[in-house]
């Protein structure tokens, strides 16, 4: 099982996180099965950029982002190369480095 290590980010992890999941899981439900709760206003539709992650290690090892999400993630606060949304990305066998960007373009936050 990959192992992702989350960077600290002020609000949902202000530790930082090393977390292990199976290969194949999305990235956003891993993130959520062990507590760092990215938004996801779209529901994993691929339809907004709440969800914007910083691959910063072992994106080599994942599948590349589709036109529709390359298409979103120019609308992404904080765009950075290794940039991707977390309800499209698919672990490989791969350890992962991820950041979390300060800012989301969410306006309205879910549960707030």
């Amino acid at each position: 099982m990959p192992q992702l290590t989350v960077l600290p980010h002020a609000e949902l992890c202000p530790k930082g996180a090393v977390i292990t999941a199976p290969a194949g899981a999305l990235l956003c439900d891993a993130l959520h099965r062990h507590g760092v709760h990215l938004e996801h206003a779209c529901e994993k539709s691929c339809a907004c950029t709440t969800c914007h992650v910083i691959v910063r290690e072992g994106g080599g090892a994942l599948e590349p982002a589709t036109d529709q999400e390359d298409d979103l993630l120019d609308r992404a606060w904080g765009l950075a190369p290794g940039s991707r949304l977390a309800c499209q990305v698919h672990l490989a066998d791969e350890n992962l480095v991820i950041e979390i960007p300060r800012y989301s373009i969410n306006q309205v936050k879910e549960g707030h």
